[in-house]
Parts: structure tokens; C-alpha cells; sequence
């Protein structure tokens, strides 16, 4: 189905893999369409609780645009983007409703950088390399990049990422900012499914309004976001998962936390 992707579905975990492994996974138009269809089909999918993207390959997440492809970076494509909207594949990450975990093998350059922003949790491999050298091709990080990266590390020093081009190794990553974890690379994905299967055995429908609450927060005056939060909890208060989740809650309470009782969230 998929030329540049691999999907796979198990326990409620969509795992998407950037899959060009011949150019380090290096980012062209089909893969654009490809993320917008994925993300598009998992969305759709209510067996799919969280998500894991990654890259095939221990070498790169995603080595940035294909520079070998003469239509990267042209007038061309950026006509075609702003008139069909057809390649906005980084909103189509951004604004997915549902956990996503970027697992970062390998170098992330570019697009592949950007990619990781538009994701919720970033884990890195010890060899990951961070990188935006648009700037020193002419151009910048299009589509909010800078910005994106502002909001884990701060203007001060995403500012100086972004005009110096300067790579950012793995421990660095994890120092300002943009890395949640670093581990060795064969714990990479084992360590994202942790966090996965700990996210889609939680109520689905708290899960995505808690990340949009703090998505949509980012993006108005506090005293807005209060009063959006309010609306939200109302929804939720009303759902059978909280209901289950309080029976549970109260029945552990009840019982001195003897009985670990898991309750049964179906997302409704």
C-alpha cells in the first residue's frame, strides 16, 4: 500500500517506519503524500490508541530532503503545495489527535528534524544527530521548523540552531530539550513501546483531549485555554470511561490497594 512507508498495527499501536533506506530515509514528495495518508488512516482506525514513528535502518530517522530528486526545493513544488496543501504532511503529524512517539535512530536532518517537532515525545538513540541546515543552503526551516523548535529549547537557542546549522548530538538533545530520553539504539524501540502501551491502556478519549488541551493551550491566552478546559471536562465527565476508571479508582481505595484491578477502557 505504502512505497516509502511501512505501517504495522499491533495492541492498539500504530508503528510507522520511513522506509527508503537506500538514501537514509532521505524525505521526497511520495513520502509527503505517504505520512498524510497514514496518519489520515490511523486516525480513521479506533483500534489505534498511540503511535511510534521511526526510521528503517540504524543510520538515520530521516536524512532530511532528497537533494537528488531536481524537484526538492523547487518553485515548481512550493506552487503546488500552496495551491493543493497536498504535501502538508507536517500538520498532518502536528495536528494527529492521538500519542505520537518519534523514536530518532540515527541522524534527523532537515525535514527528518522537523518531522521529530511535530511529534509528542521525542526518544533519541545514543547516535542521534539532530541537524537544520537550511539556512546554509539558502533557504530556512519552512513550515514553522524554527518555531517548532523554539517551543521545546526557546527562542535563545533555538535561534542559534537554526542560523548556525550546528548538529546537535543525542546527550545535547536531552540537556535543552528536545530529546526526552536517550538510550542505547537497541533499546530505542522498547522504550517507546513502554510508553506506548502504558498511553493506549488509559482512557482514549482523555488522552487525546489532554494533548490537545496543551496544544491548542500553547497557541492562546492562558484565560482562553481555562475556559476551552472547561468544556473538555464537561465531555469527559459524561463518558463510560470515566465511569469505569472511578469504579476501579474506587474499588483499590476500598480495598487498602491490595487488588490491582485494571479497568476496561473501550473509548466511549
Amino acid at each position: 500500500m505504502f512505497e516509502t512507508l511501512i505501517l504495522e498495527k499491533r495492541n492498539h499501536i500504530g508503528y510507522v517506519t520511513l522506509d527508503r533506506p537506500k538514501s537514509m530515509n532521505a524525505f521526497n514528495e511520495q513520502m509527503g503524500q505517504e505520512l498524510v495518508n497514514v496518519f489520515s488512516e490511523m486516525e480513521q482506525d479506533s483500534d489505534v490508541r498511540v503511535s511510534i514513528l521511526t526510521g528503517s535502518g540504524e543510520k538515520a530517522f530521516c536524512a532530511g530532503a532528497d537533494l537528488k530528486d531536481p524537484r526538492t526545493h523547487s518553485l515548481e513544488v512550493l506552487a503546488e503545495f500552496i495551491e493543493t496543501k497536498h504535501g502538508n504532511f507536517f500538520d498532518a503529524i502536528a495536528i494527529y489527535p492521538k500519542p505520537v512517539i518519534a523514536a530518532v535512530n540515527g541522524y534527523a536532518v532537515g525535514a527528518g528534524f522537523q518531522i521529530a517537532l511535530c511529534c509528542d515525545v521525542i526518544y533519541a538513540s545514543d547516535n542521534a544527530r539532530f541537524i537544520l541546515p537550511q539556512v546554509s543552503l539558502g533557504i530556512l526551516p519552512a513550515y514553522g521548523g524554527a518555531v517548532r523548535l523554539a517551543r521545546f529549547v526557546g527562542k535563545g537557542r533555538a535561534m542559534e540552531i537554526v542560523l548556525s546549522c550546528k548538529t546537535v548530538d543525542a546527550q545535547e538533545a536531552y540537556r535543552i530539550g528536545v530529546a526526552n530520553q536517550v538510550v542505547p539504539l537497541t533499546d530505542l524501540i522498547p522504550t517507546a513501546e513502554r510508553l506506548a502501551q502504558k498511553l493506549a491502556a488509559m482512557p482514549p478519549l482523555s488522552v487525546r483531549l489532554a494533548k490537545e488541551s496543551l496544544n491548542r493551550g500553547l497557541d492562546i491566552p492562558l484565560v482562553h485555554a481555562t475556559n476551552a478546559d472547561l468544556y473538555r471536562f464537561f465531555a469527559l465527565v459524561g463518558t463510560q470511561d470515566r465511569k469505569e476508571g472511578h469504579r476501579v479508582a474506587k474499588e483499590m481505595v476500598l480495598h487498602h490497594y491490595d487488588q490491582q484491578k485494571k479497568p476496561q477502557f473501550k473509548g466511549r
